[in-house]
């Protein structure tokens, strides 16, 4: 597992009426390769909203359909629920996920 790696998340839970939804891992990579049981990510949508705390993905990154990662909704996912790896985001939609997470977390 690394950081810009997309999963799919089965039975998301919480206030997201899917039934499975594609995951980016942000996490630091410190952070992954520790024991520490959870990694934080973002969610992968398949509309976008123009907002610059999204980043656009699509089938060059393991994405059946153009999709937009949504930097603000972070939420803490154990590791073990991440199985399903779908693809990896390019070392320049890395930079604008990395960008994209300064903007929604105001740092």
């Amino acid at each position: 597992m690394k950081r810009g790696d997309l999963y799919l998340l089965r039975h998301p839970g919480g206030r997201d009426p899917k039934k499975q939804r594609v995951m980016a891992v942000v996490s630091r990579q410190t952070l992954v390769d520790s024991r520490f049981p959870t990694v934080v990510c973002a969610p992968v949508f398949t509309r976008g909203h123009g907002l610059e705390t999204e980043v656009s993905v699509g089938p060059e990154d393991g994405l059946k359909h153009p999709s937009w990662i949504g930097c603000d909704g972070l939420v803490s996912i154990p590791k073990s629920r991440l199985t399903d790896f779908v693809g990896s985001l390019s070392p320049q939609k890395l930079s604008h996920l990395s960008h994209a997470l300064r903007i929604a977390l105001d740092i």
